[in-house]
């Protein structure tokens, strides 16, 4: 539906949120679609129960096709992940069951059984938290999929227009995120959600201005021009003069920021390798193109996920192969499979655990089911041996030097030259020295670091501030982690790299102070290398050690990333 100015008031109003992803964008503000309503309470079966029950399989299997080709669809592996995971949702056995026992027992309507089953799920994963409590929203948005499908309605999503729009919401599903198209939906701005949604993570890989957790936008008239700004997390009803000229030097300043020359360095020379995060061969291929100088992360799911049995040793390796042979001789740092909390695997995780974000996921799954990590090593070493690439191998979910002393042993076994761990919790940063005696690098997980760290779900828009790698308390992990790294270093008399892998790599200004820490290489989505390289080659190491003594002594997130940037008038600049 088209609205005419007529309609809608002309007060200029300013909201303000979390701006996860930067750019400046003017364009009509068009919300989600309604929501599928509640079938009505009790709704009684109309028929027989076996022939609903029948129809109830046949819709809750068509939409699990339909996002598994949106997962084919998808731009970027992180969207075909969580669509692949939704899908398993749809196609969840225990759901179906549950709501045909409901049709056949209480003689509800499919819709209705379909509903309260889907809502106990729902119900229960949120009284679990954490990682299961994000799932909720999946599951939710998966029922009225379905329901959906049972009325014969068009499913939920993003609105289908041939003009370019802000597209606003309370938040997104998967589903939605991942088949935008960025001609059309030009931002993304949502009430709730936080830094490390879905939203935000698919914003930045789409190169999509973002803002979240800005209460109110969903009351914004549908229609009404707005002005978004990603880096500053603000959003202003009916933009005025200024707002067209700070979208004019945003575009002046991304054509300059176009390309990348594949050489990340501080402006005194000191060398910092700016690498890809990368999930399918597609990615490898964009992120060389790009100019990154490797790979800092493989995740390795998209071999596992939506698959009801393991891969083989001869799938994993060829699937590999192909996104080894993207980079040549490049390093290529790949993260074993991280199975678990939000990424459940039939044959691999516990779904019934109370709560998986701290439960058997990433490296103790070898616990549970030994065997497949093993597999997975041998793959790796099959394809590093058919490539040219310098291959690193991490393992995810690292608490303890013991755990990596076993890792570093699996991976030697293998074949394999040069083990590592992903640094995501407190305790990790912690011994990281200890851990440094097994391995020969660390990577950190800003992500989920910053949850465990701040002890704050990463979904929840309330905790957003909480939920930031600007957190002195994390930076201060960050710089434990550095410094476990020095002595490491010194002992052995061998570099102990330090990286991350985290998006916190992709904030130009963030990227400073992680500099300044003491990381020594750097990661991100591909979209964000020409930024962070040009703010990177217009300081000098000691003007990072500078901003990041600076951050670390803020008595806050917003007051780090505040001083901060003060600090660095390149990102005024640069528009960033």
């Amino acid at each position: 539906m088209d609205y005419s100015p007529s309609e809608i008031s002309t007060a200029q109003l300013r909201y303000t949120g979390v701006g996860v992803s930067p750019g400046r964008v003017i364009a009509p503000l068009i919300p989600m679609a309604p929501p599928v309503a509640a079938p009505p309470e009790a709704e009684p079966l109309e028929g027989e129960p076996e022939s609903a029950v029948e129809r109830l399989s046949q819709a809750a299997a068509s939409v699990k096709t339909e996002l598994q080709q949106r997962a084919e669809r998808a731009r970027s592996e992180a969207a075909a992940e969580v669509l692949k995971a939704t899908a398993l949702m749809a196609g969840d056995k225990a759901l179906i069951k549950n709501a045909a026992k409901l049709v056949r027992n209480q003689s509800l309507s499919p819709e209705r059984a379909l509903w309260d089953a889907a809502s106990g799920y729902a119900d229960q994963m949120r009284a679990m938290g954490g990682y299961m409590a994000e799932r909720a929203a999946d599951i939710e948005d998966v029922r009225a999929r379905i329901v959906a499908e049972l009325r014969g309605m068009p499913a939920p999503g993003v609105p289908q227009r041939t003009e370019p729009f802000v597209l606003a919401a309370e938040d997104l599903a998967p589903a939605d995120t991942a088949v935008l198209d960025p001609e059309t939906v030009v931002a993304l701005v949502t009430s709730s959600g936080g830094p490390q949604s879905h939203t935000a993570i698919l914003a930045r890989n789409l190169g999509l201005p973002a803002v979240v957790a800005a209460t109110g936008v969903t009351d914004i008239e549908p229609g009404t021009p707005v002005f978004v700004d990603g880096s500053a997390g603000s959003i202003v009803s009916h933009p005025g003069t200024e707002h067209e000229q700070a979208v004019a030097a945003w575009h002046r300043v991304s054509e300059q920021l176009a390309s990348f020359d594949g050489h990340g360095a501080l402006a005194d020379g000191t060398d910092v390798p700016l690498l890809a995060n990368v999930g399918t061969a597609d990615d490898a291929r964009a992120a060389a193109a790009a100019g990154a100088q490797g790979v800092g992360l493989l995740r390795t799911e998209f071999c596992f996920l939506g698959r009801d049995a393991e891969p083989t040793v001869q799938e994993q390796t060829e699937a590999y192969v192909e996104i080894f042979r993207a980079f040549g001789s490049a390093k290529i740092v790949v993260r074993t499979l991280d199975a678990g909390a939000d990424k459940p695997l039939p044959f691999l995780t516990d779904t019934t655990e109370p709560n998986p974000a701290l439960g058997v996921r990433g490296y103790r799954t070898d616990w549970t089911t030994p065997g497949v990590l093993e597999r997975q090593l041998q793959a790796i070493a099959a394809a590093a041996q058919q490539t040219e690439a310098t291959v690193w191998v991490m393992a995810p979910m690292i608490s303890t030097a013991g755990e990596s002393a076993h890792f570093a042993q699996l991976v030697h076994a293998a074949g394999l030259e040069v083990s590592g761990v992903m640094v995501e919790t407190p305790a990790a940063a912690i011994t990281a020295e200890q851990i440094l005696d097994r391995v020969d690098f660390v990577s950190l997980g800003t992500n989920d670091l910053t949850q465990y760290t701040m002890a704050a779900d990463r979904m929840l828009g309330s905790l957003a501030e909480l939920n930031s790698p600007w957190q002195p308390a994390v930076l201060r992990m960050i710089e434990r982690t550095a410094a476990g790294a020095r002595a490491a270093s010194s002992e052995s008399g061998v570099h102990k790299n330090v990286g991350v892998c985290g998006e916190a790599a992709a904030d130009p200004a963030l990227a400073v102070v992680l500099v300044g820490l003491g990381v020594d290489t750097l990661s991100m989505s591909p979209r964000s290398l020409a930024a962070v390289a040009a703010v990177l080659a217009r300081v000098d190491l000691e003007r990072a050690r500078v901003v990041a003594h600076t951050a670390l002594h803020a008595a806050s997130a917003r007051e780090a990333r505040d001083a901060v940037r003060a600090q660095l008038p390149v990102l005024e600049e640069l528009g960033l």
